[in-house]
C-alpha cells in the first residue's frame, strides 16, 4: 500500500458534509468527534463536530448534542465560541461547524512551576473575559458547568473563548439531556454541590472560575488526587490552601470564588469582576513592594542571626518615623532603596515560614473553616468542629471581613431548615433548640443576622400550615391544637396562631374504631376496650428499657439467625397498628407501668375478648393475652396451640386492654 491510498483511505473514513471539505481529526470526545475543514463556499478553516454514529443510538445523547448546539446558537460574545452551521452529513449524523482556534487552550500556556510566567496583567484580562462570558450566559439562563482550562480556546486576536457547551444546563431544558443530579463535569475545577450530584447555579461556574484563578498563578491545581473521586472528595472536604506570600492579595477573592458553600460565594460573575477590578487597582503597586521586599528578605537570610534581628528592628523604627511625617508615600520611599553592601555569605537557619504574612483578615481562617463545615453539614456539633461556632469566631475577629455576612446568612438559613424539619416531625423540644442558637447568632451579628432571622420565621410558618394539613387529614385534634399552640413562639405570627386554632377546633374528637363499649354483666358498669398500639408499646419500652421478647417459632432455625421482634415482627406496620410479638410478661409489665402514669386498665377475661371486633395489624388479624395468661381470639395464623410459652411472643397476638 502507498502513502497516496493510505491518505485515500483516511479520508473516505472521514464523514462526507456538503459545502465541507474534511481535512484531519483533531479531537474527540465521548459522543463527538472533531475535524478540521475547509468550508468551501467561502474559502476558509472551520471546526466541525460530528456526533458518532454510535452515540446516535442512544436518544439522550443526542438530545444532548442538540442542545449544545441549540445553546451555543443563543449565545453571541465576543468570547463564547460561536456557531456558523447545522446540519446532517450524507451518512445522516448530526453535525454543526464553528471556527477554528488553532491557537491552543489555555491548559497548554499555563507552566507547572510558574503559572502564566507570573504575568497578573494577562491573568486578569483572561478572567475577565472569562467572566463578562459567563455573565452574558448566566443572563440568559445557561449554565456552563465544565469550566476549565481546556475548554478556554485562543483566536487569532488571543482573546480567550469559552468553548463546549456539552453539558451545559439551560433553563427549560429537560433536565435528563443535561444530567441534572449525576456529577459531570470536570472533578479538577468541580465545587462540591456539582460532585454530589446536586442542582447547580450559576455559582457553580464561579467556583470553576476560582480553581482556574489558583492554577494561572501558581502553575498546579488547588487540591490533587489520583483519581476523580479523591479530587471531588478534596473540593468538598479540604480546605482552601493559601497562596504563597507573594500572591497574597489574590487569597481573599480565591476564597470567595472556592467557598463550600454556594451561598458564601460571589453572587454573580459580575460581582466578581468587580472584585477582580479591585485586585487590578491595589495589585499592581502591591507588586512593586512584594518585588523589593523579596530582594530585601533574601540579602537579610545572609546575614548573621544577631545582626538580621538588629536589621529588622531598625526597619521597623524606620517605616515608624516616616509614617508619622508622611504616611502615603512611606513605604515606596523605604523600599527604594540602594543596593546594600556585599555582605559575606553564611549559612543560617530556614526561616521561611517566620517572613510569610499572615491572612488579610484574622477572620479568614473561621470563615475558610465555617464554610467547610458547612458543607458537610455540621450545624452545631461536634463541639469546636461546626459551622455555628466558627461563624461567631469570625464575627468576633471582623465583623467586616466581605465573606461573613453571607456566611451568617447561610447559617441561619440551616439553622432555619432543621428547626421546620423538627418542627414537621412533631419534635418541639429540638426545634425550640434550633430556634434559640439562631436567635442568638441574630443577636450577634446585627443587622446582618437580625434580617436572617426573618427567613427562619417563614419556614416555621410553612412548617407549622404543613403540620396542620397532616392532623387535619388524620383527624388528629390533638395535635392539630398543639400546631396551633405553636405558632406565636416559632413564626412570630399571632394571626397565624388564631387562624391555625380555628382549623384545630373544627376537627371532631373521633370514636376510636379499637374503642368499644361493652357490657360483661347485665347491669354492670360498660367497659372500653383498646389495643395497644406500636407508638405507644415503644413509649411504654423507652421509658422502662425492657428488652424484646423473641417472637420466631421454637424450632425455626431463623429464630437465631435473623430474630424478630415487636420493632420488626416480619412484616410492614405503622406506628398506629396494635403491637405484636409481645409476651405475656411483656403485657403484664404494661399493665403495672400504665397505673403508675395514671391509666388504670387490666388484661381482658375471655367473654370480654370475644365481645371485640379484629384487631387488624398490617392488614392481617390478631389474638391477646388474657389476664390468666392464655390466648383467646384468633389471629392470622390461625388457632393457637395448646403449649403457649408466656415469656416468647407471636407475630400474630397483640395487646388489648379494658378500661373499668
Amino acid at each position: 500500500m502507498n502513502v497516496e491510498t493510505s491518505h485515500n483511505d483516511a479520508a473516505n473514513a472521514m464523514p462526507r458534509i456538503a459545502g465541507y471539505r474534511l481535512l484531519r481529526e483533531i479531537g474527540q470526545g465521548g459522543m463527538s468527534t472533531v475535524y478540521l475543514a475547509e468550508q468551501e463556499s467561502l474559502d476558509r478553516k472551520v471546526a466541525v463536530k460530528v456526533m458518532l454514529p454510535e452515540a446516535l443510538a442512544d436518544e439522550v445523547s443526542r438530545r444532548r448534542f442538540e442542545n449544545e448546539a441549540r445553546t451555543i446558537a443563543r449565545l453571541d460574545h465576543p468570547n463564547i465560541v460561536g456557531i456558523y452551521d447545522v446540519g446532517r452529513t450524507k451518512d445522516d449524523l448530526p453535525y454543526y461547524a464553528m471556527p477554528y482556534l488553532g491557537r491552543g487552550h489555555l491548559g497548554t500556556r499555563i507552566t507547572r512551576q510558574h503559572g502564566i510566567s507570573h504575568d497578573q496583567t494577562r491573568i486578569i484580562a483572561t478572567l475577565r473575559a472569562l467572566l463578562e462570558a459567563l455573565d452574558y450566559a448566566h443572563v440568559r439562563g445557561v449554565v456552563h458547568r465544565d469550566v476549565k482550562a481546556e475548554n478556554v480556546l485562543f483566536d487569532d486576536a488571543e482573546r480567550p473563548q469559552l468553548a463546549d457547551f456539552g453539558i451545559a444546563l439551560r433553563k427549560g431544558v429537560n433536565p435528563r439531556l443535561t444530567m441534572t443530579g449525576l456529577a459531570v463535569g470536570s472533578t479538577a475545577y468541580m465545587p462540591p454541590e456539582q460532585a454530589r450530584g446536586e442542582e447547580v447555579d450559576s455559582r457553580a461556574d464561579l467556583y470553576s472560575i476560582g480553581v482556574l484563578a489558583w492554577e494561572m498563578l501558581t502553575g498546579s491545581l488547588p487540591f490533587n488526587a489520583g483519581d476523580a473521586l479523591s479530587m471531588a472528595v478534596m473540593h468538598a472536604k479540604d480546605p482552601i490552601p493559601r497562596l504563597p506570600a507573594e500572591l497574597m492579595h489574590w487569597q481573599r477573592f480565591i476564597d470567595r470564588a472556592m467557598s463550600k458553600s454556594p451561598a458564601t460565594r460571589f453572587r454573580s460573575a459580575q460581582q466578581m469582576l468587580e472584585a477582580l477590578d479591585r485586585i487590578e487597582r491595589g495589585g499592581f503597586s502591591f507588586e512593586v513592594i512584594q518585588s523589593n521586599a523579596a530582594m530585601l528578605m533574601r540579602r537579610m537570610r545572609q546575614m548573621p542571626k544577631p545582626l538580621m534581628i538588629g536589621g529588622g528592628l531598625l526597619a521597623a523604627a524606620m517605616i515608624g518615623v516616616a509614617l508619622q511625617h508622611d504616611p502615603a508615600n512611606a513605604m515606596d520611599n523605604f523600599f527604594r532603596v540602594q543596593p546594600v553592601a556585599t555582605l559575606p555569605t553564611i549559612p543560617s537557619d530556614p526561616v521561611d515560614h517566620m517572613l510569610t504574612p499572615p491572612p488579610e483578615s484574622p477572620a479568614q481562617d473561621w470563615v475558610t473553616q465555617g464554610q467547610t463545615q458547612l458543607a458537610a453539614r455540621k450545624i452545631t456539633s461536634p463541639k469546636g468542629d461546626n459551622a455555628y461556632d466558627s461563624t461567631l469566631a469570625a464575627w468576633d475577629a471582623d465583623p467586616t471581613h466581605e465573606g461573613l455576612a453571607p456566611l451568617v446568612m447561610a447559617v441561619v438559613g440551616a439553622l432555619g431548615d432543621e428547626m421546620a424539619t423538627r418542627l414537621r416531625q412533631g419534635d418541639e423540644d429540638k426545634a425550640r433548640e434550633y430556634l434559640d442558637r439562631a436567635t442568638q447568632m441574630a443577636n450577634r451579628t446585627a443587622p446582618v443576622g437580625t434580617e436572617a432571622l426573618r427567613g427562619m420565621h417563614d419556614k416555621a410558618a410553612e412548617a407549622l400550615r404543613r403540620r396542620m394539613a397532616n392532623a387535619e387529614n388524620k383527624r388528629d385534634r390533638t395535635d392539630a391544637l398543639a400546631t396551633a399552640s405553636l405558632a406565636n413562639e416559632f413564626a412570630g405570627d399571632q394571626g397565624l396562631a388564631d387562624a391555625l386554632r380555628a382549623r384545630a377546633e373544627k376537627i371532631a374528637t373521633p370514636v376510636a374504631a379499637d374503642e368499644v363499649e361493652l357490657v360483661a354483666n347485665a347491669g354492670a358498669a360498660p367497659t372500653a376496650v383498646h389495643a395497644v398500639t406500636r407508638a405507644e408499646y415503644a413509649r411504654f419500652a423507652a421509658a422502662t428499657g425492657r428488652p424484646s421478647a423473641l417472637c420466631r417459632e421454637k424450632l425455626s432455625l431463623l429464630r437465631l439467625v435473623k430474630p424478630r421482634d415487636w420493632k420488626t415482627p416480619g412484616f410492614e406496620q405503622t406506628d398506629a397498628q396494635p403491637v405484636v410479638c409481645i409476651s405475656y410478661d411483656d403485657a403484664t409489665a404494661y399493665v403495672h407501668w400504665a397505673a403508675r402514669n395514671g391509666q388504670h386498665m387490666r388484661l381482658p377475661s375471655s367473654s370480654e375478648l370475644q365481645s371485640m371486633p379484629p384487631s387488624p395489624a398490617g392488614g392481617r388479624n390478631v389474638a391477646a393475652w388474657l389476664r390468666d395468661g392464655s390466648i383467646a381470639g384468633t389471629g392470622w395464623r390461625g388457632p393457637r396451640p395448646r403449649t403457649i410459652e408466656r415469656s416468647r411472643g407471636y407475630d400474630d397476638v397483640g395487646l388489648r386492654l379494658v378500661r373499668d
